[in-house]
């Protein structure tokens, strides 16, 4: 079965109705119906929570997140192993630290997907598979 593992920038594309919400609500669905799975990384999360209470204040942002995800998603805690990981993917392929932290996810086997908004993983498509939602 697929697992999708979801990007803080197509999480956020979601809220704001941007480009490519539609698939990210497809994502979303499949996971709650049980046709896919759906992880998104702690870093990723907290990515998430911040850029939400930043932009809504603080009972938006907990009204959004407990809204985002299905109950059937899973977060994925940072472990030692996947934070060894994650720097050395930060530092061998230039990425940003959560950023490396979904790509790991990603990279656990074939059937995972990251979907995400962030251009940036082009560099590191080799890597795992990949779904870009369409630009701005």
């Amino acid at each position: 079965m697929i697992t999708y593992v979801l990007d803080s920038s197509a999480a956020l594309r979601y809220f704001d109705d941007g480009a490519g919400a539609d698939r990210v609500e497809e994502v979303l669905n499949a996971c709650a119906s049980r046709r896919a799975n759906l992880t998104i990384s702690a870093l990723q999360w907290g990515e998430i929570a911040g850029k939400l209470r930043k932009r809504f204040g603080e009972s938006d942002e907990m009204r959004l997140l407990g809204s985002l995800l299905p109950s059937e998603a899973t977060i994925i805690s940072a472990s030692a192993d996947r934070a060894v990981h994650a720097a050395a993917l930060k530092v061998d392929r230039n990425i940003a630290y959560a950023d490396a932290f979904a790509l790991d996810l990603a990279m656990d086997s074939p059937e995972h997907i990251l979907v995400t908004a962030d251009y940036g993983f082009k560099a590191v498509d080799d890597l795992a598979r990949i779904e870009f939602l369409p630009a701005k």
